[in-house]
């Protein structure tokens, strides 16, 4: 298993991260929370990882804060969800607004997140419920940043559908937020901001 990895980053495109680590490039998925906090490419950076392994696959998963790794890994014991959604979770809200979420039983906020349907929200609840709020949130890694794209629009647009999002939602979202002068990720943050009626 691959638990953390500590190397050189060398590109990202949501949810897609390239790390080089020893002179051997690492892909992994991350969720934007992550994505939000990680220095410009050619810094280190240390990331915990997730490592799955499946019968016809094999992916790994990068989180800079444990509670977000805990939360990704708790997200995929409930029936239903997988690491699509588990993603599209981290990356729409904070490991402690989620947990407060479920504990208050929100099913109609938690039904705004992208593969997220009532009875899914639903079981989260229940089964989530006595699981979250007691995890340690791990301190952040310094460094922020990013390269600002030739068009931060379609970027952004591409993450969302990545993240579960269709074509016309997330055209529809980024129309709605985006402002002269951002980059992808801030569109991106906005958007999944005004999807979980933020």
């Amino acid at each position: 298993m691959i638990g953390r990895l500590r190397g050189t980053l060398v590109w990202r495109q949501p949810p897609w991260l390239l790390i080089d680590v020893g002179g051997v490039g690492y892909e992994l998925e991350a969720p934007m929370s992550t994505i939000y906090d990680l220095p410009p490419p050619g810094q280190e950076v240390v990331l915990l990882t997730h490592h799955a392994v499946k019968e016809d696959s094999v992916a790994l998963y990068g989180f800079l804060r444990e509670a977000e790794r805990a939360l990704f890994r708790n997200l995929q014991k409930v029936s239903g969800i997988g690491a699509r959604i588990a993603l599209a979770v981290l990356s729409g809200v904070s490991t402690d607004d989620f947990a407060r979420l479920v504990q208050a039983g929100d099913i109609a906020a938690l039904t705004r997140i992208p593969g997220i349907g009532k009875k899914t929200a639903e079981r989260i609840v229940v089964e989530l419920r006595d699981r979250l709020g007691g995890e340690a949130v791990a301190v952040r890694l310094p460094g922020t940043g990013a390269v600002r794209p030739a068009d931060p629009a379609g970027e952004a647009g591409a993450a969302l559908q990545q993240l579960g999002y269709k074509p016309a939602e997330a055209a529809r979202l980024i129309q709605q937020v985006a402002a002269e002068g951002d980059d992808a990720e801030a569109i991106i943050r906005k958007a999944l901001r005004a999807a979980l009626g933020g």
